[in-house]
Order: C-alpha cells, then sequence, then structure tokens
C-alpha cells in the first residue's frame, strides 16, 4: 500500500495555455506512456478507462463545485444558490429524486419530437451560406444552432437564443478558477439575469404549457412528489449550460475531424446514415471535457494507491476513450496496473480517427459515468447527428480553408474558429 504523495509520477501541466491541438495529442500520449497515474499542479490525473470509471463512479470522491465557492468565498447571492442547486453538486437522496423527475423529459424516445425543429434550424443557417461556399464554421453553424435548438426545448422564444446563449457562456465560467478570480461579477450578473428570465418563462408555461422542458418539468411527478419551482428553475439552468457550450464544441471539432479526413467526409457523404458512428467516433476522439474533476470525501485506495480526503482527481476522457473496455492490465490476463506501469494496451486504431471502423462496446467518458452522467446526452447526440447528417448532404466537398483557431482544454474544449469551404 502506498501513499499517493509518496509515488514517484510523471508531472503533467494541465493548466499550459499552450496545450491545445497536436501538442496536446502528442503530450497526452506521451503522458499515457508513463503509466495510468500523474501529478498535476492541484492534484492527480487518472489516464485509463478503469481508473477514470472508478473515480467517477465511486461515492467516495464528488464533482468539487462547492470546493470552488468555499475557496472563492462565495456565500451569499444569485451565485451562490445557483451552485447550492446544481445537480453536479448534490449528491445522495436528493440528487437521485431530481434526476428520477427529469430523466423522463431526456431519454433517446423523448427528445425524439426536437429533430423537426432541429432540421428546420440546420435548413435556415444554410442559406445565408449557400451561394458563396465558405464560411467561419463556428460562427455560422456551431454556436448559433444548439442555443435556437435549447431555446426550444426550455420553451423559449427562438428570437432568445443569443441571450441564452450569452448567459450559457459566462455561468459556465463558474467551473473555470481563471474567471472566478477575474470575471466574478460577470458570472453573478448572468446568473441573476437568467434567474429572472427563466422565473417569467416558469409562470407562462403554467399558464400556457406546451411540449417544452419545462412544461413537462412542472408536471413532472414521482410518488405524489414534484419539483419546487426553485428545482425546476435550476434543472432548466443545467440544461441549459450544459447543452449549449458543450453541443457547439462537439460539433466544431467534428467537422474539423472530417474535414480533415476527406476520406472519412466521403464515406459519410455517400453513406448519411453513417451519422451516428461519427458521432461516436468524434465524441471517443477529441471530447470537450477532456479532464473532469473530483474531489475524495474521504480516504480511498484504488490500485494499492491510498488517496487521502480532499486529494482532487482529474479523469481524463482523452487517454480513456482510447484504453480498452474491459479492464485487462498489461499481463491480458486480467492483472490491476499500478503505479509506474507501462500505459493500458489500446483496440486496433485507437489512436486513428475512423468513423467506420467496428470499436469495442464502450460508452466514451465524455459525457462522464455514474450517477451524475450527463443529464443531456441524448440531446447532444441527437443534435449532433442531425447536424452532421445535414451537412454531408449539403457540403460534399467540405475541405478546411484556413487553420482552426484551438480554444483552452480546461472547461470546455472548443474551436473560436473553424474555416471551411465547401463550393457554392
Amino acid at each position: 500500500m502506498a501513499l499517493v504523495g509518496e509515488l514517484e509520477l510523471a508531472s503533467f501541466d494541465y493548466t499550459d495555455p499552450e496545450l491545445k491541438g497536436r501538442r496536446f495529442h502528442t503530450a497526452m500520449s506521451e503522458l499515457a506512456a508513463e503509466g495510468w497515474l500523474a501529478a498535476g499542479p492541484y492534484g492527480y490525473v487518472v489516464l485509463d478507462r478503469e481508473a477514470g470509471e472508478f473515480f467517477l463512479r465511486t461515492r467516495s470522491a464528488i464533482f468539487p463545485g462547492m470546493k470552488i465557492a468555499e475557496l472563492f468565498d462565495v456565500t451569499s447571492g444569485a451565485l451562490w444558490e445557483e451552485m447550492k442547486r446544481n445537480i453536479l453538486h448534490v449528491n445522495g437522496g436528493d440528487h437521485t429524486r431530481l434526476r428520477s423527475l427529469v430523466n423522463p423529459a431526456l431519454t433517446a424516445r423523448a427528445v425524439e419530437r426536437w429533430r423537426p425543429a432541429m432540421r428546420g434550424f440546420l435548413e435556415e443557417l444554410f442559406v445565408p451560406v449557400a451561394d458563396a461556399g465558405t464560411c467561419e464554421f463556428v460562427g455560422a453553424f456551431a454556436k448559433p444552432y444548439p442555443s435556437r435548438t435549447i431555446a426550444t426545448v426550455m420553451g423559449a422564444p427562438v428570437a432568445d437564443a443569443p441571450r441564452l446563449h450569452h448567459w450559457s457562456n459566462w455561468i459556465q465560467r463558474q467551473f473555470d478558477a481563471a474567471s472566478m478570480m477575474n470575471e466574478r461579477a460577470g458570472i453573478e450578473q448572468a446568473v441573476e439575469e437568467f434567474y429572472e428570465y427563466a422565473r417569467a418563462l416558469l409562470n407562462a408555461r403554467r399558464e400556457d404549457p406546451g411540449d417544452d422542458l419545462i412544461s413537462t418539468l412542472l408536471a413532472a411527478e414521482e410518488q405524489g412528489d414534484k419539483l419546487s419551482e426553485e428545482e425546476c428553475v435550476n434543472l432548466v439552468l443545467n440544461v441549459l449550460i450544459g447543452g449549449v457550450d458543450t453541443t457547439q464544441s462537439q460539433l466544431a471539432h467534428a467537422v474539423r475531424l472530417l474535414a480533415e479526413h476527406p476520406e472519412q467526409w466521403a464515406a459519410l457523404v455517400a453513406d448519411p446514415s453513417l451519422a451516428g458512428a461519427a458521432v461516436e467516433e468524434a465524441l471517443r476522439y477529441e471530447p470537450i471535457t477532456p479532464f473532469t474533476a473530483r474531489i475524495t470525501v474521504e480516504e480511498l485506495t484504488y490500485r494499492d494507491v491510498t488517496f487521502p480526503k480532499d486529494t482532487i482527481v482529474m479523469v481524463c476522457a482523452f487517454t480513456g476513450n482510447r484504453d480498452l473496455p474491459d479492464g485487462r492490465g498489461d499481463d491480458g490476463e486480467g492483472g490491476e496496473r499500478v503505479a509506474g506501469n507501462a500505459a493500458p494496451a489500446s483496440g486496433a486504431g485507437a489512436d486513428t480517427f475512423d468513423i467506420t471502423a467496428e470499436r469495442p462496446k464502450a460508452r466514451a467518458l465524455t459525457f462522464g459515468a455514474g450517477v451524475h452522467y450527463c443529464l443531456g446526452a441524448n440531446l447532444a447526440r441527437l443534435e449532433l447527428e442531425e447536424g452532421l447528417s445535414f451537412l454531408a448532404r449539403k457540403m460534399p466537398r467540405l475541405r478546411l480553408d484556413g487553420e482552426p483557431l484551438f480554444e483552452s482544454i480546461l472547461g470546455i474544449y472548443g474551436l473560436a474558429e473553424l474555416p471551411i469551404e465547401f463550393g457554392s
């Protein structure tokens, strides 16, 4: 048994602002070759699937959102209320109850009702760029498409989509230490404005219910228990901030990857039914949540390594998604890996982007795992599938028209710009 702080581990600075694009890929491959565990600036990084799933699923570690509140002295006001009620920060019986009330509205079957709206938004967004045959994809498609979809899902006017995107972008910054240090006032303001907007929307849906998420949540009931107004407002906020920047970023990366691999784009153009497989491959290959934080609430031991209470662990979806799903160790006989062992064996072509590859059936860690698995995963998958299927039909000659501009890997890993050309 070894204390994690006593191990000699590879050092990895995931806060390096230059760590993005190809440099990020190279750094992660080299790090994974060192073993399943590395030391980071504020804690530790776990690199294989089995370890990642363990820390995402264990009840001995939680999302450190309230620790962020404590560190930045957030003790009152709208941001405090939002952080306290955010479903990411709620655990135990309260979390189970909230999930049971909201899950029926976001099942794979339930989100199908928004497929026609998604198709309509894509058609609308294509019109202004069709004749030019070129566009900056993030601004033209990736940014407006998810926010219009979320507006429809919420039951808000589509004209409010830009405001929803603005609020989502700002509220999301609560998970970034630098933003909490330098942009706290802007985050607080965004939460206050969204709360006011959402409460008015709740009142409107009470008087005139429709086929939308808010109306569904207002009617949701399990064993006589219903959501309070505060719970309903905060669940809608969770869906908003979890479903705008994330889908925007994953769609942009998916299109970038397909443009960088012309043979993959040609396969999708020839058979648009591959859109679902393309979505799963993009989620696996370039997760827009490359690191997910957990903090231990008690001492725990894993693979003969002891992690003390209050240890921060970063689960790396990037390397975990490239790992075999069966948990085999390096000996191939089911043995567990220990610190210092070589990297886990990966499936054939795990470092290759291939939408036609037959991969082992394993859910990507991109949406997390365990009780805090992403609420809106089904909605995001549907949006991405519709987006890629549409683009394959409309842009058969897609290619890059310049260098993509990558954003930081911290928080949501997106693209600031993606210039593309597809012919008029």
